[in-house]
């Protein structure tokens, strides 16, 4: 073992026990010991062990634990400081400005275990709202993780979709007069990307020579017909080459998903692979059957649904009428009521669902009781002052450990709904998650079921759940599943949701907008809906203003609110 790799075990050893608040000056003095073991002209592992106690800055202390590595190649006591701290803590200290000092108080404070959440956390702006994190702080964090992430090699759709437009007119560009065609995930809306994938009529040895450039990007795989490059910015993008003549069928097969098109070709054996236009909308007409969009091309029964002719007319972002689940400054989002009223007014849409967290989201800055009858107040006065647009009052109470709302039934009928969400004590059993979401469904004044694992794409896999169960829940008391449309949540999974369609219960497409910029992710939600071959009858979030008014006054009639 060299000086280097010891000095970096020490340096490490810091840095965790700074984080877990140990003894301080140990923790000092390892550090010490790393930046003198790093600058010693001789390596430690060819110096007599009786000479090592003797060195300027190493104690008795750090000699030993110099030995034990050079014995065993580990240090006890780091194994053990490692067994008990999350991975993810221990993945923040490769994020550029984020000190030991300031991961403990992510970690112990904020109760954030991994780099996905503390992303999620400044976008919602709640690290400013802690000592020694300033907004400025907060903005160089997420500079510095999106900049860690986009290394990684995996992105969320909604961060390919930012650059894919660029990257395809170039392509468009160094390729013309061939044609280019994209494909596979990123073209069946998948939420998270590892590379995207192009059809192009071309050879392997065009495509090397049209991507030279003055930064050529590195070559990570070659097959007789395919070439996967990688980007200086992390992006992974893959050409499957051949001939003109080869180019529809090429599109059509990397496409779908292997179910799918291995069931299509099952089912079609003979099906012709040519086109005069470059798509694959003749493949579908050579079979005569219903043209299947890319986005729904991920499993076998499509395809019977297609030779029905039975795929409905899914949501598109432009049904969207209202925003629903938004934050204000009352709480954790950025701006005013009135500047989300006029922002949601000047993007078309009807009306503005306020929800912003409730008292036990101190994190948050959730609201006290008497802060609500406050921000009521604001909001009729709003309210008075608008025409043809209406501000709903809402909150998104945190659900409870025993399963119960975060305020009295009193004060939780003061609102025209309420959306119930899990935020806190996230490590659960299936069945304790069970209980907490059961309980809060069946609670009556819960309106909608906010985001319904808490899984954070890439970072949180979220608590289990039995997906039929509170589906089934969800249809016997007429509670809404949110399809929460944040880029990194977009939670209920699509997959779940063609199970609570046939159990008539609504999804509806929200924001969780913390900015006015937010509600633009309203659109990540519909193409998730898309998948699932939501309508737009079936989505809240389409209704009409009047309709949506209806559908509240109906609801809390009901329920006898």
């Amino acid at each position: 073992m060299d000086n280097s790799l010891i000095a970096d075990n020490f340096s490490f050893l810091s840095k965790l026990m700074d984080i877990h608040g140990e003894n301080s000056f140990k923790s000092k003095s390892y550090t010490i010991a790393a930046y003198t073991i790093e600058k010693l002209p001789v390596q430690l592992s060819e110096t007599p062990r009786e000479n090592l106690f003797g060195i300027k800055g190493i104690g008795e202390s750090t000699g030993k634990k110099i030995i034990e590595l050079l014995d065993t190649g580990e240090l006890t006591v780091l194994k053990e400081m490692i067994e008990k701290t999350p991975p993810g803590i221990i993945e923040m200290l490769h994020i550029k400005g984020i000190g030991p000092k300031k991961i403990a108080t992510i970690w112990k404070e904020m109760q954030i275990e991994t780099v996905g959440e503390l992303l999620y956390a400044c976008q919602e702006n709640r690290l400013k709202l802690y000592k020694g994190f300033g907004e400025k702080t907060q903005t160089n964090i997420q500079d510095n993780i999106e900049f860690y992430f986009r290394n990684q090699g995996i992105f969320l759709f909604q961060q390919v979709e930012t650059v894919f437009l660029q990257i395809k007119t170039y392509l468009e560009k160094i390729f013309f007069p061939e044609v280019i065609n994209v494909t596979g995930a990123y073209r069946r809306q998948e939420s998270t990307i590892n590379e995207i994938e192009f059809v192009v009529a071309a050879t392997n040895e065009v495509v090397k020579q049209k991507m030279q450039s003055a930064n050529p990007p590195e070559i990570l795989e070659e097959t007789s017909d395919s070439i996967l490059f990688k980007l200086i910015n992390g992006l992974k993008l893959r050409f499957y080459t051949g001939d003109k003549a080869s180019f529809t069928e090429r599109l059509f097969l990397t496409t779908g998903s292997q179910e799918f098109v291995t069931a299509f070709k099952q089912k079609f054996p003979a099906t012709k692979y040519t086109s005069t236009d470059n798509t694959d909308q003749s493949v579908f007409d050579s079979v005569g059957i219903q043209y299947i969009e890319p986005f729904l091309r991920e499993n076998a029964e499509i395809i019977g649904k297609a030779t029905a002719t039975s795929i409905p007319n899914v949501i598109e972002p432009t049904d969207i009428k209202g925003i629903i689940h938004s934050h204000s400054n009352w709480s954790d989002g950025s701006n005013t009521l009135e500047e989300m009223a006029k922002a949601a007014m000047a993007q078309g849409f009807e009306y503005l669902v306020i929800s912003d967290h409730s008292k036990s989201a101190f994190y948050a800055n959730g609201l006290t009781e008497e802060r609500i009858q406050q921000q009521h107040l604001q909001i009729d006065e709003l309210n008075r002052k608008l025409t043809s647009f209406k501000i709903f009052k809402s909150i998104e109470s945190d659900i409870l450990n025993d399963g119960s709302l975060d305020y009295s039934n009193g004060i939780l009928s003061t609102f025209d709904l309420v959306i119930a969400s899990i935020h806190s004590n996230l490590k659960m059993t299936e069945e304790k998650a069970m209980l907490r979401l059961i309980k809060a469904i069946e609670n009556p004044y819960t309106t909608i079921l906010g985001h319904l694992t808490g899984r954070l794409l890439l970072s949180r896999k979220g608590y289990p759940v039995d997906h039929k169960k509170i589906i089934d829940a969800c249809a016997a008391n007429n509670v809404v599943i949110e399809l929460n449309a944040h880029p990194s949540r977009l939670d209920i999974d699509w997959k779940h949701i063609d199970y609570a369609l046939n159990k008539s219960v609504l999804i509806s497409i929200d924001p969780d907008a913390h900015v006015t910029d937010g509600f633009n992710d309203v659109r990540y939600g519909v193409l998730m809906a898309q998948k699932a071959m939501v309508t737009k009858e079936q989505n809240l979030s389409s209704f009409s203003l009047k309709e949506f008014d209806a559908f509240v006054t109906a609801r809390k009639k009901l329920k006898g609110i």
